[in-house]
């Protein structure tokens, strides 16, 4: 089948049915979190001095000593706002795939149903439940692997602020 055209494609994706529209709705949604949390981050880099200030005045009003602990809390209070969401993602990177084998087995489920009703005389009936289950599945992996891949990138970049905040705050106390 020829992808080229945006109708080949919107009906190369039709013949996956509910679950490719599921995996679709869910690929935007996860893109829009990773878009959202992009920058939050790129917004949090530049109050960074706010930040520092704000877990300074935390830890030094609730601890006459200091206390790592209650830096880390503070912190992560602070940090809260960037990670908010970003299980979503996660969420739909492990799933997508797990989506795209329920309309494998659907598929294939046709398939024979096909074959049990008409039998092997017409072999195009059998390919189309064949064809149902590789589109669903591909789809589930098209969707999950960019997530799975900036789930873990902006997770590092949330890991990395912490660290540089912490580091930074060690430095005023």
């Amino acid at each position: 089948m020829d992808l080229g055209s945006l109708e080949n494609l919107i009906a190369y994706l039709d013949k996956g049915g509910l679950i490719v529209y599921i995996l679709i709705g869910l690929n935007i949604l996860g893109y829009t979190v990773m878009i959202w949390k992009l920058i939050i981050i790129a917004i949090t880099k530049g109050r960074k001095r706010s930040i520092i200030e704000k877990t300074l005045i935390f830890v030094n009003h609730n601890n006459r000593h200091f206390d790592r602990e209650t830096l880390k809390n503070a912190l992560d209070y602070e940090l809260h706002k960037i990670e908010f969401g970003m299980s979503t993602v996660k969420i739909i990177a492990s799933i997508a795939p797990l989506l795209g084998l329920l309309g494998t087995i659907l598929g294939v489920s046709r398939a024979f149903e096909a074959i049990s009703t008409g039998g092997l005389n017409d072999p195009s009936v059998f390919a189309n439940g064949i064809s149902v289950a590789l589109i669903t599945t591909i789809v589930g992996l098209v969707v999950a692997i960019p997530h799975y891949i900036g789930y873990n990138y902006i997770t590092g970049l949330i890991d990395s602020i912490e660290i540089n905040l912490e580091r930074e705050i060690l430095e005023h106390i």
